[in-house]
């Protein structure tokens, strides 16, 4: 009856619902306090963060590319231009499947599966926030068909850009070089701010040399966009400053005129305007199209260049490695003259070979009778080999290197061209240090002719007839001519490099070699005479064959009966007028015989453009 009616314990009841709403307080009381902490950090501490992460949802910047500065001939020729297209670019960051992106674009535009082979591989050599150009020089059927399916893929887009183009093609391909995309290689050697939104960078030639003048600035537009990622409204724009134009010393006319000269052999050709050091022609072949390499050469294209025996990519006109042959003779000639061995009347007996005292080896002329008695005129005009054996071995090689020095030879002449070559212009140290040997006797014969160890390279061997063309005065070879900001028609002139004049006891001795390579050009016996027919002016020059391999003593140079890779080289200097010098030309063909033959005529075309000179004349 008690436990039925017992009475509750309402003192009891009540302090536990007190202690759950104090709990409950406490409880609610401390999600406030910490709601309020976050709050506080959010706003107050970690605010500038947030925001910036909230611009980003609303404000994205993005750079502008600056215009690339446009390349000119003397004459004002464009040689390097950009012209519009569009491009399918990806970010790999933004593209959320990359591989079913690829997949599906390949089948989109055709792309064979080692393309996209190649294409995966430079986009995991890149960064994943850098833009990825997947295919250039969209047509605008390409571009329709990607904007119809653009909703398909996040990330990538077509975008419009000024690319490089070579309207002249192979003609300046080694002298002016090319563009191509800018890979790991040259991540590390520009800044990268200064790159953004850039593809494009110099890789050879003008393009590479002078690449901080034709790049110019970038620039960059802030634009407020939708939850889409759609442009609603620009709000900052900092124009990009386009790269300076160049105007190069090269000449369009003289350029096309040497290519089609040297036709199908493989050589180089240095024209030199003597009194600025400017570069009026540079051609070296045989040479390749350029615009392969702008947008990304295939692997198909890039093999055959590559692996082609011809060497087109190779730059004949700075690094290739010539004996310079009979063209040295008139430096060894003025080297005996100022060393006081000889005079201009000092005479010299050839049979037909020459030995060294107490042997019997014959070193022989390149005339198996003998050219008599000779001096320096006529040891220069019919090139007798005797004269410059006797002489070479009168001097010795150490004193015939010290002079050639002074004229460049074994030294990069400096011109603004990267990867030039030194060439090499032997002496007993040269020999004892790279070779581990002593020189003999006979070495010293063979270098007073040109060849033996000697190797010059074309702009090499035009550097130095220039400075003898021009008494001495020394100027670095120079191929840009001046510069201009983009839209301003003042140009800025790039100073030519003017040495100290090189002193000789007497400066007679110039005119005793100059007069000698006129007789060349002009004598009745001289072994360029051919080519001096018809000229209103006096022209200096020299001939030059250079033996390829050595020859035994007992047997005889046969043309016919070797490969023609064996054929000997074919060399020409010159310049004129001889009295007072506008062009200077050192000619090369590979395996192309006799100088007189094959390269003084290819000489003798240039100057009849140069100076405007008809057949009539």
């Amino acid at each position: 009856m008690s436990s039925r009616f017992a009475l509750k314990d309402h003192f009891r009841e009540g302090r536990l619902i007190n202690d759950r709403l104090i709990f409950a307080a406490l409880f609610v009381g401390i999600l406030f306090i910490v709601v309020m902490v976050r709050l506080a950090i959010l706003q107050i501490v970690e605010y500038e963060h947030f925001s910036s992460l909230s611009n980003q949802n609303r404000v994205d910047i993005g750079p502008l590319p600056p215009q690339r500065g446009l390349i000119y001939d003397r004459n004002g020729v464009i040689l390097a231009e950009n012209v519009p297209t569009f491009s399918l670019e990806l970010t790999p960051e933004n593209v959320p499947d990359l591989e079913l992106a690829l997949a599906e674009l390949a089948q989109m535009f055709s792309i064979t599966d080692e393309e996209i082979a190649e294409i995966k591989k430079r986009i995991k050599r890149q960064r994943g926030f850098r833009q990825f150009i997947f295919r250039q020089r969209l047509t605008e059927q390409e571009v329709a068909v990607f904007s119809v399916n653009r909703h398909r893929f996040p990330g990538v887009d077509v975008v419009g850009r000024l690319i490089r183009h070579y309207p002249h093609g192979a003609l300046f391909a080694h002298a002016v070089g090319y563009v191509g995309r800018i890979n790991e290689r040259d991540l590390k050697r520009i800044d990268q701010q200064d790159y953004k939104g850039t593809q494009q960078i110099g890789k050879t030639g003008i393009e590479r040399y002078y690449e901080d003048l034709l790049h110019g600035q970038v620039g960059y537009r802030q634009v407020e966009t939708n939850v889409q990622g759609r442009i609603v409204r620009e709000l900052q724009n900092v124009p990009s400053i386009s790269g300076k134009d160049l105007f190069l010393h090269l000449d369009i006319n003289l350029q096309r005129v040497a290519a089609e000269a040297l036709a199908d052999f493989n050589g180089a050709v240095v024209v030199l305007e003597p009194q600025t050091g400017g570069v009026l022609a540079m051609v070296s072949k045989p040479d390749f199209d350029p615009n392969l390499f702008v947008s990304g050469i295939s692997i198909k294209d890039y093999s055959v260049l590559r692996d082609s025996i011809d060497r087109p990519l190779f730059d004949r006109s700075l690094r290739g490695h010539y004996p310079p042959g009979s063209t040295l003779k008139p430096f060894v000639a003025l080297a005996g003259l100022e060393l006081g061995l000889v005079t201009e009347n000092t005479q010299s007996f050839c049979p037909g070979w020459f030995t060294l005292p107490g042997q019997d080896h014959r070193y022989r002329c390149w005339k198996s009778h003998g050219h008599g008695k000779v001096d320096l005129k006529k040891s220069l005009s019919q090139s007798c080999d005797v004269y410059f054996y006797d002489l070479a071995h009168a001097l010795g090689i150490d004193p015939l290197h010290d002079f050639l020095d002074i004229f460049g030879f074994g030294q990069r002449t400096g011109v603004d061209i990267p990867s030039e070559s030194r060439g090499l212009s032997p002496s007993s140290k040269w020999k004892r240090t790279n070779r581990n040997q002593v020189w003999y006797p006979g070495e010293t014969v063979i270098s007073g002719i040109g060849q033996g160890f000697n190797q010059t390279t074309p702009i090499q061997l035009a550097h130095a007839t220039a400075t003898l063309a021009m008494r001495g005065v020394d100027i670095k070879p120079k191929v840009a001519r001046a510069s201009r900001n983009s839209g301003e028609s003042e140009l800025q002139l790039i100073a030519a490099e003017k040495a100290e004049a090189l002193a000789m006891d007497d400066s007679q001795h110039w005119e005793a070699v100059i007069d000698s390579m006129v007789e060349v050009v002009h004598g009745k016996r001289g072994t360029a005479r051919h080519v001096g027919k018809g000229l209103p002016f006096k022209m200096a020059g020299k001939t030059g064959t250079a033996q390829v391999f050595g020859i035994k003593q007992d047997e005889k140079y046969d043309a016919e009966t070797l490969a023609k890779k064996l054929h000997d080289h074919a060399l020409f200097i010159a310049f004129a007028p001889a009295d007072n010098p506008e062009i200077v030309i050192a000619v090369v063909v590979e395996n192309g015989g006799s100088g007189s033959r094959t390269a003084a005529p290819i000489a003798r075309k240039i100057i009849d453009q140069y100076f405007g000179i008809t057949a009539d004349e």
